[in-house]
């Protein structure tokens, strides 16, 4: 997916070509990246991006003599000391950039996790036990996430502001429906769309409000109380490259290419894979029998948040 959106056009002067935008680069090109998935995603931008690569940080394995600096973190998709290395490794970065340069961002799934980088003086060990307490009680993924961008330096935006006047362009691999860029990963490079009012409702909702440690208390009185401004965010370009959507378009397309009849029922079922494919059994039964000759591709997604974490 990433070397179909990615391309390096050396002709004159030479260009990041990003899904049909184009972004000069002259050896200022730096790369950062965070997810279960960007093992993969860095081996090829490097490879695609050569000499004009010039240092890169990313929380996985990658092969050695590579000019991306590797630190694994995250172990059971949990922050740890490895992670805020890593986080703070990405934050310094980030922080030395200037107009000239372009920082090139690859984000996946569990992302989240391998980004911690708490606000002052707000622990790691306090922030994950305040996520482990959402998720034990139930927390969507999307509600997870609004609290761990609200007292995060790094998440809801903060990783994009940090690298101005650098452009930043990030490439997404989503693992949430609908792929809200301010919630994939806690939305480093997106314009929030949240405040902390959004994350006390949430909080109150799970009755956890009175039992704050009082860092976060600190953190949530201070918080903003407009989400940040889109124009703020001018310097970004956030790509998703693959998703759940992209995913079924393409299958769908290849099945029809093959003389198939296709349709796809939905792109945001989720839940229990027993149960919705219990769900899914009438309108199959349905299909087969309004249509001897036509054969539908139902493609089902399951996904499963109860194990991620902060």
């Amino acid at each position: 997916m990433l070397k179909r959106a990615l391309k390096l056009q050396e002709d004159g002067c030479p260009q990041l070509l990003v899904e049909g935008r184009a972004f000069p680069v002259k050896r200022n090109l730096y790369l950062v990246g965070f997810g279960k998935a960007v093992l993969g995603m860095a081996a090829a931008a490097e490879e695609i991006l050569g000499d004009h690569l010039v240092q890169g940080i990313i929380n996985m394995l990658l092969k050695p003599h590579s000019k991306i600096q590797v630190i694994e973190g995250a172990k059971n998709n949990l922050p740890d000391a490895e992670a805020l290395k890593g986080a703070v490794a990405i934050q310094e970065l980030a922080e030395g950039l200037t107009a000239d340069d372009l920082l090139l961002v690859l984000i996946s799934g569990g992302g989240s996790a391998l980004l911690p980088a708490p606000i002052p003086p707000i622990l790691l060990k306090e922030k994950e036990k305040l996520t482990k307490m959402l998720a034990s009680q139930g927390a969507a993924i999307q509600e997870l996430n609004i609290v761990r961008k609200t007292l995060s330096l790094l998440k809801g935006g903060g990783l994009a502001q940090l690298s101005y006047p650098a452009q930043v362009v990030s490439l997404i691999l989503s693992d949430v429906i609908g792929d809200p860029l301010d919630i994939i990963a806690s939305g480093p490079t997106a314009a929030s769309t949240h405040t902390v009012q959004d994350c006390l409702q949430i909080l109150t909702k799970y009755n956890l409000l009175c039992n704050l440690p009082k860092s976060v208390e600190t953190v949530l009185s201070s918080s903003p109380t407009k989400p940040t401004a889109p124009e703020d965010f001018s310097h970004v370009c956030n790509i998703v490259i693959g998703s759940n959507s992209l995913a079924l378009d393409k299958a769908k397309r290849q099945a029809e290419g093959l003389g198939y009849t296709t349709l796809v029922l939905s792109a945001a079922i989720c839940g229990d894979v027993g149960r919705v494919g219990c769900q899914g059994e009438p309108s199959l039964r349905l299909l087969h029998l309004k249509s001897s000759s036509a054969v539908g591709l139902c493609r089902f997604t399951e996904v499963h948040y109860s194990n991620q974490r902060m």
